[in-house]
């Protein structure tokens, strides 16, 4: 059911100024970060996921590969968060006005605003998850509006080289394995790149990471106590 994937990047100010290279970066004390608030935006919880996986598979220097380290490393980089906007939307476009040295967001959110004429550039991590984009026939859906053959019969163009060509083009990374590799210079490979199995899926991530008492709340809670 998925027909595109995208990554979660850094993205950072023309020419990198500011040298990040990597989530260790993000760290740093006085940066100011911008990624939309969890509670709102599941974009979000993509960027929180992406870096609490890269701390506990070890790619995040400083910080053991433990859940504590994890949550301390999130813990750092949040000190750092100046903005949570409601959407991701809204918290790259505060990015392209200028708000901010660094964004975490979505690689074809920025692609997308490269192409619009927007200036910045963007750092691909060491280690970040996959974001897969799913398209389905809805039954109820169909059969009430009789659009069954139509709605197959697009779901299925999806995954043909023209669409999955369509998809690259405006920054999803595609899935057909021809036009990934006719497009292998625009969207390079990611060290270790790991998926919502790494949490156990949809069906546990909510409660566990985003729900009261979960790894979001009780890392906020450390942070806003420490301001």
């Amino acid at each position: 059911g998925m027909v595109s994937t995208s990554v979660v990047v850094i993205a950072v100010r023309p020419g990198n100024p500011l040298g990040i290279r990597d989530w260790s970066d993000l760290a740093r004390p006085g940066l100011q970060i911008l990624t939309p608030d969890p509670k709102t935006s599941g974009g979000a919880q993509w960027n929180v996921l992406a870096m609490f996986g890269a701390a506990l598979r070890g790619h995040v220097d400083g910080y053991p590969p433990t859940e504590d380290g994890a949550a301390d490393f999130l813990e750092a980089v949040f000190r750092n968060v100046t903005v949570l906007d409601k959407a991701a939307r809204e918290s790259i476009t505060n990015f392209e006005k200028g708000v901010g040295d660094v964004a975490i967001t979505y690689e074809n959110e920025v692609l997308v605003g490269r192409q619009s004429g927007q200036d910045y550039d963007y750092v691909i991590p060491t280690s970040t998850i996959l974001i897969e984009n799913p398209a389905a026939v809805v039954d109820a859906y169909v059969d009430r509006h009789g659009t069954r053959e139509v709605a197959e019969a697009f779901l299925e163009f999806l995954s043909s080289p023209l669409a999955q060509r369509v998809y690259a083009d405006h920054g999803l990374r595609p899935l057909d394995a021809e036009v990934a590799t006719a497009y292998a210079d625009r969207y390079p490979p990611v060290d270790d790149l790991f998926t919502i199995a790494e949490f156990g899926g949809w069906p546990v991530v909510p409660e566990r990471f985003f729900g009261d008492a979960g790894v979001y709340d009780t890392m906020m809670q450390e942070v806003q106590a420490g301001r």
